[in-house]
């Protein structure tokens, strides 16, 4: 039987992400050089693995961080905005790439 890695579900930007060692996220943009350290304090579930049982937090766990580091400032994918008025010969198309920071995870300390 396969070892469980431990994870935790951290809060970034408005989003919640599952991360673990050496697992790679996209976060809203995070200003920070590629190579510089980030350390994500609002941890809402962790889990060291094997048989115990997770942490759940009330939103948020205390003493519990993950560190990661920068990979690269990227922009998404290109999201269209189209608005149309009917019968009147209204049309506005309009393009958005929203800028986002590239994360390694490297490690959850409890």
């Amino acid at each position: 039987m396969a070892e469980a890695k431990a994870y935790a579900v951290i809060k970034s930007g408005g989003q919640q992400f599952r991360v673990s060692p050496g697992s790679r996220i996209s976060i809203q943009k995070f200003e920070g050089e590629p190579g510089s350290e980030i350390v994500f304090s609002e941890v809402m579930m962790h889990s060291a693995g094997g048989e115990q049982a997770p942490k759940i937090g009330t939103p948020l766990l205390s003493g519990v961080k993950v560190t990661g580091k920068v990979v690269a400032q990227e922009k998404g994918p290109k999201v269209l905005i189209y608005k149309k008025t009917r019968r009147t010969g209204y049309t506005k198309k309009q393009g958005h790439r929203q800028n986002l920071t590239r994360v390694l995870i490297e490690s959850i300390s409890a």
